[in-house]
């Protein structure tokens, strides 16, 4: 009955999707509140339509949080079910095929029935949608197992500043057994996964300043230090000749896994060649000593992810720039800290600067990484959905992403979380062309209801 609700509805579930993508929820530009805002909205309603009760917009510092649930028995199971609907910028938008917020679908090799291009596709609308359907297919067909809450959130993709202050706030509301997200990805579609480790970050932006405004270079230049040039250095020396990260103390206290860890991490199916495919890239780079998946998984970062000053307008402006900026995020591996090694940056960034120029580190925002356990009840249940649907049992793996809320809800709510995404790391999150495959978005509706079934046999 419930496959056969979604085989009937699955038009009007791809056609609501769309709406949802065509909102352009950017919650990192404040000139996108009102779009965020009705992003809230749209599912807010798309809940209560399902048969969710409760269901507000609880408002904070920043952009709403969607809270609902369906309490069937308060002995039962509870399952907290977290997303987010803001998005990335779409920036650079002359490098999408098709408009970024006009969904479209078009075939790919790794998609041959089909994939959604817009932004927030995976990250995290199709997925945390497929949430909201799998709970309407439930709620149509009598089928829900145990109590369900939904709490879909607008600030992932800048941090989550305010959720913390909501979980404190709401911890009685928020009262569960587990929480479910969807926002990781599979190893591929023929091969489910389930992560069950994520990458902390820690993120700051830094300003270079040399004179006290932008020179001609040509009277000044050779005898004043360029702020771009000394930054350039500054970074290029974050790393050495093994590309290992030179900040003093980075590494103390990251957690090394044994040999037969990381020959268990080794085994997940990865074609390097197909990788390097993927990317078009003649070589992979990275810490010496180490695979693509330990450098993805185990092992911390440090990378420039914007950087800036000076003239960058058409033609040419012989100026020597008075400041310079980049954005500079380290993802961080368990045992590492996210605020001990902003400290352990800022103190090394402003070591190393020269004094022909100021330095001025900013943080912006951090996340703590977390291993979850793959013997519990939660992701056992996790494993049989999605060995029903895909006909194999999924593979733990370790995400190089982040998602400070896990460690958030462990620390605020006492809750383990279970990362049952359905995406592909391929599906340029993030990136221009940002997809979702057809086949993810049908197979998450499918699998969630499973996972509700198994865990609620506890």
């Amino acid at each position: 009955m419930p496959n056969q609700y979604l085989e009937q509805n699955k038009q009007r579930f791809l056609d609501e999707l769309f709406e949802l993508l065509r909102i352009p929820s950017i919650s990192a530009d404040s000139a996108y509140h009102n779009d965020t805002i009705s992003a809230a909205t749209y599912i807010k309603n798309k809940l209560i339509s399902a048969g969710a009760d409760n269901v507000e917009l609880c408002h904070t510092q920043g952009n709403p949080i969607v809270y609902g649930e369906k309490i069937i028995d308060p002995q039962l199971p509870t399952v907290l079910v977290y997303g987010h609907y803001d998005v990335q910028p779409a920036v650079p938008l002359e490098l999408w095929e098709t408009p970024p917020f006009e969904p479209t679908i078009r075939k790919t090799a790794v998609h041959p029935n089909g994939a959604i291009f817009a932004r927030g596709a995976c990250d995290d609308k199709g997925q945390a949608y497929a949430h909201v359907k799998a709970f309407e297919i439930m709620m149509a067909t009598n089928t829900l197992p145990c109590n369900v809450k939904f709490m879909i959130e607008g600030e992932e993709e800048v941090g989550s500043t305010n959720l913390g202050p909501f979980c404190i706030a709401n911890k009685e509301r928020l009262k569960a057994d587990v929480v479910l997200i969807s926002d990781t990805s599979i190893i591929a579609n023929d091969t489910p996964s389930i992560d069950c480790g994520l990458r902390g970050l820690s993120y700051v932006e830094v300003e270079v300043t040399g004179p006290n405004r932008d020179l001609h270079s040509g009277v000044y230049g050779g005898a004043v230090a360029n702020p771009i040039n000394i930054l350039a250095k500054m970074i290029a020396s974050m790393h050495d000749e093994n590309n290992h990260i030179t900040i003093p103390g980075f590494y103390d206290k990251v957690l090394d896994l044994t040999i037969q860890e990381r020959a268990e991490l080794n085994k997940a199916p990865f074609d390097i060649e197909d990788y390097k495919k993927d990317l078009d890239i003649k070589d992979v780079w990275g810490e010496t000593g180490y695979t693509v998946l330990e450098r993805t998984g185990i092992r911390p970062t440090l990378d420039c992810n914007g950087i800036w000053g000076g003239y960058i307008g058409e033609g040419a402006k012989t100026v020597l720039p008075s400041k310079a900026f980049a954005k500079i995020s380290m993802r961080l591996v368990p045992n590492q800290v996210s605020h001990d090694i902003t400290e352990l940056f800022q103190k090394h960034f402003e070591s190393i600067a020269p004094a022909g120029v100021k330095v001025l580190v900013k943080p912006h925002h951090g996340g703590e990484p977390v291993v979850t356990p793959i013997d519990s009840h939660a992701y056992l249940s996790a494993e049989k959905a999605m060995e029903k649907t895909y006909g194999k049992k999924p593979i733990p793996t370790r995400g190089g992403g982040s998602i400070p809320i896990v460690a958030l809800f462990e620390r605020e709510l006492g809750l383990k979380s279970v990362l049952m995404g359905f995406g592909l790391d391929s599906d340029a999150l993030h990136s221009p062309n940002e997809h979702y495959g057809l086949e993810n978005y049908y197979k998450g509706i499918e699998t969630i209801p499973y996972f509700f079934s198994f865990f609620a046999q506890k």
